[in-house]
């Protein structure tokens, strides 16, 4: 398999599987001198984890991680930096039962046509728990990005099946499972989903996102677009399946005069384009929305074959989330960490003019 590996000169590969014995990553190019602890990424970490609540799957990962090289005396040494964190809550037997099946939904068949081969443990590298070492590395950007251009980013749930939700005060998005902030609405959101799990089916969600502190000057066109990038980001993402910047699909129906984001003494009389025009940032809060699909992953009986083409139903047990997406809002925040500092580096390495300042 390859094509792990995101980004041009920071560079991020994981490895590992869902149920195999440790899953890991290696963040090339990151640069000397800033100070890190297993601490300050076990912090991001808790908030991706599984079993927090009764919302999520409740398999429960200690997510120890260990720095591996790269760090020499809690400050970063300019050399790769290897992480990598055991699994010591896998379960492999609950899956046993469909080693020769195929669920609708998920990559078993895909995967099953590409290599001749699958890991039918809670889905191998297709698995959310590959994502657990993004938002490790995505730790360290973070803090990168805030200690030297006081970047902020911020994920949180915009939609939780048919309910919509405002943004609402965003400081208190980690006093939830939801990332919501809009703390009142947290009792529904909780009925809602005791009623989903109660019935053994599942549901999407949305989950939005911006950077606060963007530079401007950040992208390369045409092919190497800020936007593009980030859409690419978001899209490698597990169970995503839907990318949009700024206003995004509702720019179809805007009229010219209101989606352009006109320009009054040097300052944006609004942010249609969520930060970013031709490819380039403008200075302005980078905002992204992300669709996650339903769990494929029912207890409800569904149509499919196994690996000799006959007619099966599929029931699949287990442990898993009526909504992926609730957790992937720290997935995201992280993917956008590592493409905004990712493009900071490549502007100020290659472009002619002032770099970006510090």
């Amino acid at each position: 398999m390859s094509h792990n590996t995101f980004g041009k000169i920071l560079r991020f590969t994981s490895f590992g599987e869902s149920h195999g014995s440790t899953i890991g990553c290696v963040l090339d190019g990151f640069p000397p001198g800033m100070s890190i602890t297993a601490e300050e990424i076990k912090s991001q970490l808790v908030r991706r984890a599984s079993g927090q609540s009764r919302h999520t799957s409740q398999r429960k990962e200690k997510d120890d991680v260990q720095i591996v090289s790269g760090v020499f005396e809690g400050v970063t040494t300019g050399h790769p930096i290897a992480l990598i964190i055991e699994n010591t809550d896998a379960r492999s037997k609950d899956y046993t039962n469909i080693a020769k099946q195929i669920r609708p939904g998920h990559a078993d068949y895909s995967y099953w046509k590409k290599y001749g081969v699958r890991d039918y443990r809670g889905g191998g590298r297709s698995s959310a728990r590959e994502t657990t070492m993004r938002v490790a590395a995505g730790a360290l950007a973070r803090k990168w990005l805030f200690d030297n251009y006081n970047i902020t980013i911020t994920a949180w749930l915009a939609q939780l099946g048919d309910i919509e939700l405002e943004a609402g005060d965003l400081s208190r998005i980690d006093e939830s499972p939801f990332f919501t902030g809009v703390i009142e609405r947290v009792p529904e959101l909780d009925a809602y989903m005791d009623a989903l799990r109660k019935s053994g089916d599942s549901v999407g969600a949305r989950i939005n996102a911006k950077a606060v502190n963007v530079p401007a000057g950040l992208g390369e066109p045409v092919y190497g677009k800020l936007d593009a990038e980030l859409a690419l980001a978001m899209m490698s993402i597990n169970a995503t399946k839907g990318v949009e910047i700024g206003a995004g699909f509702d720019a179809v129906a805007q009229n010219g005069t209101v989606h352009r984001d006109e320009i009054i003494d040097d300052e944006f009389t609004s942010n249609h384009a969520g930060g970013i025009l031709a490819g380039v940032s403008t200075g302005q809060d980078v905002t992204l929305s992300v669709a996650f699909k339903p769990t494929s992953s029912l207890r409800i009986p569904g149509k499919s074959i196994d690996i000799d083409g006959n007619a099966i139903e599929v029931v699949t047990k287990g442990r898993h989330d009526p909504c992926v997406g609730i957790r992937a809002t720290p997935i995201v925040e992280a993917m956008m960490a590592l493409v905004l500092m990712d493009h900071i580096m490549r502007h100020n390495a290659q472009t002619q003019s002032e770099k970006i300042a510090k």
